[in-house]
């Protein structure tokens, strides 16, 4: 029997033409791919499985045998000259990609290594330490004591009766075992007690601090805050020497040209007692609209008074002899004051940011 009369070259999806036009399509195609990832997806189309050379593939094996040789060199030709552009091409993009990291990624080494921010003073440890400059300024001394602290020290040297309400639960925390007297620091004040104690008379100390509050943590109310207390036992010590102390301290730490004035008030270890009040250093008393004072014109910044002579009496200090006055202000309300913070806890957060920008105002 003989063979049909079967031409393969007439078989379209094998004939030199159609294999010239995938060549040149492909070959376009992966010109036109800007990017390694277009030229992959170019890649599939002409070289995937169902790239026009593939299917010209797959129509040799239906071919007589005699007719498949030819049609599988065209076939193979075709392919290797396609795998050729393709691999011209990656190389190029790959030498335009290597080029633009090397531009884009390019470190100067000749150039000095930039400022490594590694953290900073607190603003609230710079407030502190700015306030005891103030008083060493005047001859005062600073004074630091235990944070765990016995209630003689806390409470009775300081004349708190046992039922104080200072002394219950939703005020100081007490630590274990129950009874045992020892409680945390409610107050810097038991650092006036031990200095009058320990260093004798006269006795000028300013004395700041972490002290510690059963206070649930909100906007205005943190368990943990700053306060800084100062006392001044000398022989001859009157309200004019508390108020003279106080109007340098405010014009020092604020700012010059503002008033203070005293309320009276009452505090269990002073006697007279007052509230010290600033005039607001942002509107400075004008009745304009101010958030800082909430427009009353003046800022109430801490207590004080003159000692309490039960207090001198605990310290074994003749109170016909001396007199002395104290006062006390919290830390982190003065730092909310002077810059306009709503939120007690942005000074715990640790945000860098924060601190920074407080450290900048100062």
């Amino acid at each position: 029997m003989s063979a049909p009369d079967y031409d393969p070259k007439r078989v379209d999806a094998l004939s030199p033409e159609q294999l010239q036009a995938a060549v040149a399509a492909a070959v376009a195609a992966f010109d036109a791919a800007s990017g390694l990832d277009q030229l992959a997806a170019a890649k599939t189309a002409h070289l995937g499985g169902n790239a026009p050379v593939s299917l010209a593939n797959k129509e040799i094996g239906v071919l007589p045998p005699q007719a498949r040789g030819d049609a599988g060199k065209r076939v193979n030709d075709t392919r290797k000259a396609l795998e050729a552009a393709f691999e011209t091409r990656k190389a190029a993009l790959e030498e335009q990609r290597d080029a633009r990291v090397l531009v884009e990624e390019r470190v100067d080494v000749s150039l000095l290594p930039g400022t490594v921010l590694e953290g900073g003073r607190h603003p609230l440890t710079t407030l502190q330490e700015r306030i005891a400059d103030v008083f060493v300024a005047m001859g005062w001394e600073v004074a630091e004591g235990p944070e765990v602290e016995h209630e003689w020290f806390n409470f009775d040297a300081l004349t708190m009766p046992a039922d104080h309400p200072a002394r219950e639960m939703q005020d100081t925390l007490w630590l274990a075992p129950e009874n045992s007297g020892v409680v945390m620091r409610t107050q810097t004040s038991p650092v006036q007690i031990r200095s009058l104690l320990a260093r004798g008379l006269p006795c000028y100390v300013i004395a700041p601090g972490r002290v510690f509050r059963n206070d649930a943590l909100d906007a205005t109310h943190s368990p943990v805050f700053g306060q800084v207390e100062g006392l001044c036992v000398d022989e001859g010590i009157t309200m004019a020497h508390l108020r003279g102390t106080l109007a340098h301290f405010a014009e020092a730490t604020i700012g010059p040209g503002l008033k203070t004035r005293l309320r009276p008030s009452y505090f269990p270890f002073t006697e007279p007692s007052a509230e010290l009040d600033l005039q607001c250093f942002n509107c400075r008393g004008s009745g304009e609209p101010c958030r800082v004072c909430s427009s009353e014109g003046w800022i109430e910044i801490g207590g004080c008074g003159m000692v309490n002579p039960a207090v001198l009496v605990a310290c074994g200090v003749d109170p016909e002899r001396y007199s002395g006055f104290a006062f006390g202000m919290g830390l982190d309300r003065t730092l909310m004051f002077r810059h306009g913070i709503t939120d007690i806890r942005d000074l715990y957060e640790g945000d860098q940011r924060f601190t920074l920008a407080l450290g900048a105002e100062a």
